[in-house]
């Protein structure tokens, strides 16, 4: 089964009041045990790629080559999308071009108008190759790949400008933060997500930096239109953890336990967990 679009999964989900994950993938055994999990879970995914990680990777073409293989190899059925994600106009051009089956192109930082005319001719570019897009108004708090934002609360109005261009699913501010969530963080707006979904007519919402969110919010966001739910830092913490535990119990000096196979297998299995946990949260569990 080849990799898919986005569209079609996210518009289900939309429709079916659940949420699709859109997990970072930063090496070869993220890609496999998200995979993995998916299968497992009978879930639709999405494997989200920042720039940053595609040049750690070696690439675009890389990633998309690397991704087709494994997800070949592995006899993967459910649908899967390989998406870009928080995408500059350059990258965005680039990985339609390397075989990126969905991109995000994010014009947040641009004045609105600027914003606007790129975003329009990003999805004109991306719909002509069968790719599905995702633009964003308003930008996500804390720091992704170098980028900061203060989080600022998307404008209605200009999510609708937006979604009027033709765009598949939007990336609004609603209070969400890249990174850890601080102990201070006021939470997700709700009144405005529901504004926005109220204004964009029923367009697929995405929530960015869903790692930390409490349950009880992302089933809320989930509820007023939240389709995909974007997926880093808690994969890498459970990784981190993992592998810190292997490493203080010296099983890196029983026999080969230093093989990087082993090394990174308890990492690697704590990753499938933790995505196979989160699609029964998020409800996409079995929707594949």
């Amino acid at each position: 089964m080849a990799l898919v679009s986005a569209t079609e999964m996210l518009n289900k989900a939309h429709a079916g009041h659940y949420a699709v994950g859109a997990f970072n993938i930063n090496n070869l055994e993220w890609t496999k045990m998200i995979l993995l999990a998916a299968e497992e879970a009978k879930s639709p995914v999405m494997l989200g790629v920042s720039e940053g990680a595609a040049k750690y990777m070696c690439g675009f073409k890389t990633v998309v080559a690397m991704v087709k293989e494994i997800h070949d190899s592995l006899g993967i059925t459910v649908p899967v999308a390989l998406h870009l994600d928080h995408g500059s106009y350059e990258g965005a051009k680039a990985c339609i071009e390397a075989g990126f089956t969905s991109v995000m192109f994010d014009g947040s930082h641009y004045p609105f108008e600027e914003n606007v005319a790129k975003s329009k001719e990003m999805i004109e570019l991306a719909h002509a190759k069968g790719v599905s897009i995702e633009c964003e108004v308003g930008g996500i708090g804390g720091e992704e790949d170098g980028t900061v934002s203060n989080g600022e609360l998307a404008d209605p109005q200009e999510c609708k400008t937006i979604c009027e261009l033709g765009v598949d699913f939007l990336a609004a501010g609603i209070g969400n933060i890249h990174g850890k969530y601080p102990a201070n963080w006021a939470g997700l707006n709700f009144d405005r997500l529901a504004e926005i979904q109220n204004v964009t007519n029923g367009k697929p919402l995405v929530l960015h930096g869903g790692s930390g969110i409490p349950a009880d919010q992302i089933a809320k966001a989930i509820d007023l239109g939240v389709s995909k739910i974007n997926v880093n830092t808690e994969l890498q913490l459970e990784f981190a953890a993992a592998t810190r535990k292997y490493i203080e119990a010296d099983k890196d000096l029983e026999g080969k336990g230093y093989d990087p196979r082993k090394l990174l297998k308890p990492g690697a299995d704590a990753i499938k967990d933790k995505v196979i946990a989160m699609m029964k949260q998020f409800g996409s569990y079995n929707q594949a």
